[in-house]
């Protein structure tokens, strides 16, 4: 299983990063590898949300997102690439700021040796990180 995880803190109250990182169909405006992203169905605090990617190639998969106050939790439906998916964001409040944790694991449909499986699923972090910092000064100055 590949995982990957970071925290951060970013300029802005969890309320508006919740905001944020809830608003799945906005994702292509500020997430590159995000070509599309559209809420397939809503249940309660759950929805289905259809993403696609293009990371080396161009591909689909859908999640199922659960809401709860300051988190965001997923688990793989069906799609190409993956054969499991599971992570969260976690918010928590730090003087006027919030400190976001994610966390993500994986693993793949097809034999992707370990090391590699590791490398696609951490790889995209740090641009993934640097595009929520940019989102935020560009809605919350």
């Amino acid at each position: 299983m590949a995982k990957a995880s970071t925290t951060e803190v970013f300029k802005c109250t969890v309320d508006q990063f919740y905001k944020i990182i809830s608003d799945y169909e906005k994702y292509p405006q500020f997430l590159s590898e995000v070509k599309n992203c559209e809420v397939l169905k809503t249940e309660g605090s759950k929805k289905l949300v259809e993403y696609e990617v293009s990371v080396i190639k161009t591909f689909k998969y859908t999640l199922w997102m659960t809401e709860a106050e300051n988190s965001i939790s997923w688990e793989f439906n069906s799609g190409a690439i993956f054969k499991t998916m599971k992570g969260f964001w976690k918010l928590e409040d730090e003087a006027e700021k919030c400190r976001a944790t994610y966390s993500v694991e994986a693993t793949f449909g097809v034999f992707v040796p370990s090391p590699i499986s590791n490398a696609l699923v951490s790889v995209n972090l740090p641009n993934m990180v640097s595009s929520y910092h940019k989102r935020v000064q560009q809605l919350y100055g």
